[in-house]
């Protein structure tokens, strides 16, 4: 199942579960209505000769109210509940008690986990998440967020210190396949949903503690009524929770699986998720974490993070046994295992040495590369991007070593800056510095009257190499740089921009790579909600040839290549009557055309895709420019690219 099925999947199984939790709810309401009934009819004098068809007039006003209530606890509980979510992944990360890793860290270990994450996302194809540490000695991760925009990773102290570099790895692969198949939303959602059907037995407890304060008179028939109804309350609400909760654990065990998968896939290395799962097994902490919220968002985490879902109807994971046996059919327990001193013993060490080395050349032999030049400057353009395509959302090995061989190229003082509020402004800024002198300099001089003198300085330092920087290493920088950007206040990231503007309309035009790099930016420090995907690409006509059309431009081609790369992608798509040349689209217009492309339906992008695939590859080769643009239009649509393959 590929990226765009997987994704339409994520959407359906929103919708059943909507429908579950709806129907719970309603028999919730339904059957706290008849209690209420039975008491009201219990309550009336001379039940035997009372008017029933009276007594259901009477009482239907009253039912129907409570009915009212009830739903609208639920809603707004959830409602209150997904408003307090609404920071995405940072909001889970510190209610669970994360703390954010500084990107500039010297902590080894640290740096560690965070090359570990800015690997596998560079090799996905999607932005850097933040990285959070859990102070837990258990090992345990996760991934939470509403969409890749917000995402955060979160790892444990003892997943760090317990697992080596293969089985982070392993680890920090898995928690990508949350991301990637749009697990995160669903799982925040649920989160929600179970709050609104709880807060259902908080209000009834409340009720009945109320009953400890009231003064009690012969004629006082509430008491009664709210002994009831609090009892009634406080059942049904933890019953919604018990089915809620069981629906929890079974969706969630159903993606383990796949994530447990996917790992592999990524990785092209079992023995790292594999030997991470075997670890767990024998780890005295296990998976488990001391935070109250742990039960909360259990269904999150990459083990069994909460001890009251051990047991087979609400555990949110399938058995240790169970998923290691998937990846290794072999696999027999043995006294290793389930040894935790053996696992403390050399893990520290394995990390440290593993981290150092293999960066560069450790797998290439395992992925095809083997006496090619992973960073040749030349590319079969349709292989390339098509080979993109298809592992959209499912990267694989080659991808991680082709990024490895990336980062080893890029200069390391420049890896550094991006991991730095400061210097990697700096680094944003020196990309947008010119080629001919007399603007740069008239750039330079302009941004030194707003810029932080410090930030002023590093890009004094850095911008010859910034200036010359390979066009393949553009991208990947910027890349590293998000989550040193995303801790800037609102105040700083407004300067940021600001300067960022400055530049571009320095030389009065905007080239693609100019408005590629601000979109990509912009999108992912800008907050935004996701849109619901409902249109399909015919509605869409006029946006895609205007796209194609700047796509085919971008390739630096002759007036007949352009336009054959544009008759060649638009053909490849069900147009009636569409072969007319459109006006190049300015940037406002293009940015307009991407926000409604972003509203296709999954399964429709793929055809768009597919053209500009067409049209980018026309002549054979695909410029720094077309390589920019498709990324950054996949970004927007919300289609993870990950790097193209050179030969």
């Amino acid at each position: 199942m590929n990226f765009f099925e997987q994704q339409e999947r994520a959407r359906k199984n929103t919708v059943k579960l909507v429908f579950l939790f709806g129907l719970a709810i309603f028999s919730l309401i339904i059957t706290l209505t008849i209690a209420l009934a039975a008491l009201i009819y219990f309550q009336e004098p001379n039940t035997a000769q009372y008017d029933l068809q009276q007594q259901v007039e009477t009482s239907l006003p009253l039912i129907a109210g409570v009915t009212l209530i009830v739903f609208l606890i639920v809603f707004l509980g959830a409602l209150f509940r997904r408003a307090q979510l609404s920071g995405g992944g940072k909001a889970v990360a510190e209610s669970l008690g994360g703390r954010l890793l500084n990107t500039a860290t010297q902590d080894p270990q640290e740096q560690r986990l965070l090359n570990t994450v800015e690997e596998m996302a560079l090799a996905s194809g999607i932005a850097v998440p933040p990285v959070y540490m859990l102070d837990e000695s258990s090992i345990n991760a996760f991934a939470a967020g509403f969409h890749p925009q917000d995402a955060v990773i979160g790892v444990t102290r003892g997943a760090v210190e317990q697992l080596n570099r293969d089985e982070l790895q392993g680890v920090i692969a898995h928690e990508f396949s949350h991301i990637l198949h749009g697990d995160m939303r669903l799982n925040i959602r649920l989160v929600a949903w179970l709050y609104g059907i709880l807060l259902l037995g908080l209000i009834g407890r409340m009720l009945l503690n109320s009953l400890r304060y009231r003064r009690r008179s012969r004629d006082d028939k509430s008491t009664p009524v709210i002994l009831a109804l609090g009892l009634g309350l406080l059942i049904i609400g933890y019953a919604g929770s018990f089915f809620g909760s069981l629906i929890k654990a079974a969706v969630s065990r159903q993606r383990e699986f796949l994530a447990d998968a996917s790992a592999v896939q990524y990785t092209r290395n079992p023995h790292g998720i594999g030997g991470a799962l075997r670890k767990l097994a024998g780890y005295s902490q296990g998976s488990s974490l001391r935070s109250a919220a742990a039960e909360e968002y259990s269904h999150m985490f990459f083990g069994q993070a909460s001890l009251s879902g051990l047991s087979g109807l609400f555990a949110t994971h399938p058995p240790l046994k169970e998923r290691i046996a998937r990846i290794d059919p072999n696999w027999k327990p043995s006294p290793s295992d389930v040894s935790t001193a053996r696992v403390k013993a050399t893990a520290r060490i394995q990390a440290t040495a593993q981290d150092s080395a293999n960066l560069s050349n450790a797998a290439f032999t395992q992925s095809g590369f083997a006496g090619l030049s992973p960073l040749s400057s030349s590319m079969p353009a349709k292989q390339a991007s098509q080979e993109s395509i298809e592992h959209m959302g499912d990267p694989d090995g080659r991808h991680l070593n082709y990024v490895r061989a990336l980062l080893d190229e890029l200069d390391n003082e420049l890896q550094e800056a991006a991991h730095e509020p400061f210097s990697a402004r700096a680094l944003i800024y020196g990309l947008l510095l010119s080629q001919q002198s007399d603007i740069r300099e008239q750039q330079l001089i302009q941004l030194e009257k707003t810029v932080h003198p410090n930030t002023f300085a590093a890009l004094q330092g850095y911008q010859t190499r910034l200036i010359g920087l390979d066009p393949r290493l553009r991208l990947p920088l910027v890349e590293l740089a998000l989550p040193a950007l995303k801790q800037l206040s609102t105040t700083q990231y407004e300067t940021f921009k600001a300067c960022m503007d400055l530049l571009i309309r320095a030389d009065n035009r905007i080239s693609l790579f100019e408005w590629s790099l601000r979109k990509i930016l912009t999108r992912h420090l800008e907050p935004s909600s996701p849109k619901r995907s409902h249109l399909r690409l015919k509605e869409c006509k006029e946006e895609t040839q205007r796209l194609l059309w700047l796509l085919a431009e971008a390739g630096q081609m002759q007036p007949d290549q352009v336009n054959g790369a544009y008759l060649a992608a638009l053909n490849s798509l069900d147009f009636q009557g569409a072969t007319t040349t459109p006006d190049r689209p300015g940037l406002k217009q293009l940015e307009q055309d991407l926000d409604k492309l972003a509203l296709l339906k999954p399964l429709e992008k793929p055809a768009l895709l597919n053209a500009l695939v067409i049209c980018a590859s026309h002549d054979g080769k695909i410029t720094a420019n077309q390589a920019e643009l498709l990324r950054a239009v996949a970004d927007c649509i919300d289609c993870p690219l990950p790097p193209l393959l050179p030969q």
